[in-house]
C-alpha cells in the first residue's frame, strides 16, 4: 500500500521511458507525487504517461536549451532524480573519441545542465533533493572493458559531492545511488545480442555474490528514500546497491 511520502510534491525523472527511470517514475506518482518525465523516447513515454497520469516531456537533456526551457515552465521543484545515462563499452585504446565525448554529454553534461537548472526552483521553494543515477563501476572500483563508462560515472560521485556541500545551507541535498548489474530492457538487449545469451546472462549474474542482476524496482525503492523526508540527515552520499559485487 502507498505510504504516500510524496504528496504535494513535484518531481523530475529522466530516462522514464524505460526501466530503472520508468519503474521509479511510476513510484513517485503512485506515492502521490506529481511527476514530470523527461525521455527522448517520446513513444515509450506516451506509453507511461497513459498508464499513470504522468506528464511527459520528450527532449535531449544535453540539449542546453530544451533543458532551460523545461525548467523554466516549473513552478517549483521538489525532487530532481537523474537517471538518464549511457553505457561505453570499450578499453582505453579502444575508447574513440566519438565514444569519450558522448559518455561525457550524456552521463556528466546532461546531469550538469538538469542540476544547475533545478537550484533556482528549489533554493525558492526552500530546498529540495537530487538524486544521481551513478554506479559501482566509478571511484568505487572498476569493470574490464568500461573505461570511458567508469571515469563518467567517477565524475558523476563528484559532482554529487560538491553540490551537497555547498548547497546544504540552502536545503538542497544531493545524493547518488551506484548499482550493479540490473536487468534493465537495456541491458537485456546487450545480452540477447550476444554469441550466446544464456551463458552472457549467467556471467552477468554471477558477478554478484548473491547470484543474480538487481531489478528496476528494488533501485527505485531506493531512489524514493533518498528524495523522501525519511533520508533528512543524508546528503553527499553514493549508496551502494549492488548484491556484494564489490565486496
Amino acid at each position: 500500500m502507498s505510504r504516500n511520502r510524496f504528496t504535494g510534491k513535484l518531481c523530475v525523472v529522466t530516462g522514464a521511458a524505460a526501466g530503472i527511470g520508468r519503474e521509479t517514475a511510476l513510484a513517485f506518482a503512485a506515492e502521490g507525487a506529481e511527476v514530470h518525465a523527461i525521455d527522448r523516447d517520446a513513444a515509450g513515454l506516451a506509453a507511461l504517461e497513459r498508464g499513470a497520469g504522468i506528464v511527459p516531456h520528450a527532449f535531449d537533456i544535453t540539449d542546453a536549451g530544451a533543458v532551460a526551457a523545461f525548467h523554466a515552465a516549473l513552478p517549483r521543484l521538489d525532487v530532481q532524480f537523474n537517471c538518464a545515462g549511457i553505457v561505453t563499452v570499450g578499453s582505453l585504446d579502444e575508447c574513440s573519441r566519438a565514444d569519450w565525448d558522448r559518455a561525457l554529454s550524456v552521463n556528466v553534461t546532461s546531469i550538469f545542465l538538469m542540476m544547475q537548472a533545478a537550484l533556482p526552483l528549489m533554493i525558492a521553494g526552500g530546498g529540495g533533493s537530487i538524486v544521481n543515477m551513478a554506479s559501482v563501476i566509478s571511484s568505487v572500483g572498476a569493470a574490464p572493458q568500461r573505461f570511458a563508462y567508469g571515469a563518467t560515472k567517477a565524475a558523476v560521485l563528484g559532482m554529487t559531492k560538491s553540490v551537497a556541500l555547498d548547497y546544504a545551507g540552502q536545503g538542497i541535498r544531493c545524493n547518488a545511488i551506484c548499482a550493479s548489474g540490473v536487468e534493465t530492457p537495456s541491458m537485456t538487449a546487450r545480452i540477447e545480442a550476444m554469441d550466446n545469451p544464456d551463458a552472457a546472462r549467467a556471467m552477468f549474474s554471477s558477478r554478484q555474490p548473491v547470484g543474480r542482476m538487481g531489478t528496476p524496482a528494488e533501485i527505485a525503492e531506493l531512489a524514493l528514500y533518498l528524495g523522501s523526508d525519511a533520508s533528512g540527515y543524508m546528503t553527499g552520499s553514493h549508496v551502494i546497491i549492488d548484491g556484494g559485487a564489490k565486496l
